[in-house]
């Protein structure tokens, strides 16, 4: 349950920013950052190192945008998400398992070699999608507006991520059925 509220207040960060532009200095915001940072390495399931990184660089953030009083600290963040997980995604290409490997054995203990050769080609798409993610979330921060970024890295950056998931669902079950028709 805390994993899951921790994970939802995540997922709200750009709205939530958005909104608290508005009516709050940017240092304040700062916090909320921080508090999610923390809260997210606390509350992962195996207190994975990977949050505790991702946490490093959320306060380090946090400490700029309350320092220098300015969103762009803030903004950043969903760079950085997607930089961690592209450098995690890629780390795992160099040094299997792979991420997706390692997700595709935990209902398919059994994988065998052309579902590791099929979860390694996966992974290597999601290593594209968090270049592309990252570099639109970096020029929203940079060169949009307030509502552009919020809108983006809230939204059509959560929708690319979810067409993304089901696409690969999509392709998956063609795979199969086509090793399956295949002696």
């Amino acid at each position: 349950m805390r994993w899951g509220l921790v994970v939802v207040l995540t997922a709200a960060y750009p709205l939530l920013v958005y909104l608290g532009l508005g009516r709050f200095e940017p240092r304040w915001l700062a916090l909320l950052l921080a508090a999610l940072a923390v809260a997210r390495a606390l509350a992962s399931p195996r207190r994975d190192p990977f949050w505790w990184w991702a946490a490093a660089a959320a306060l380090l953030l946090a400490a700029t945008t309350a320092l220098i009083n300015q969103a762009m600290p803030l903004k950043v963040y969903p760079v950085v998400v997607n930089l961690g997980l592209l450098l995690l995604f890629g780390a795992s290409l160099r040094h299997p398992p792979t991420v997706v490997e390692r997700i595709a054995r935990l209902t398919e203990p059994d994988l065998d070699a052309a579902g590791v050769r099929y979860t390694r080609c996966v992974t290597q798409v999601w290593c594209g999608f968090f270049v592309l993610n990252g570099s639109l979330a970096l020029f929203t921060a940079c060169w949009g507006d307030d509502k552009l970024w919020a809108l983006y890295n809230g939204l059509i950056a959560y929708l690319l991520m979810g067409s993304l998931m089901g696409g690969e669902w999509l392709v998956r079950r063609k795979v199969r059925a086509a090793q399956k028709a295949t002696p």
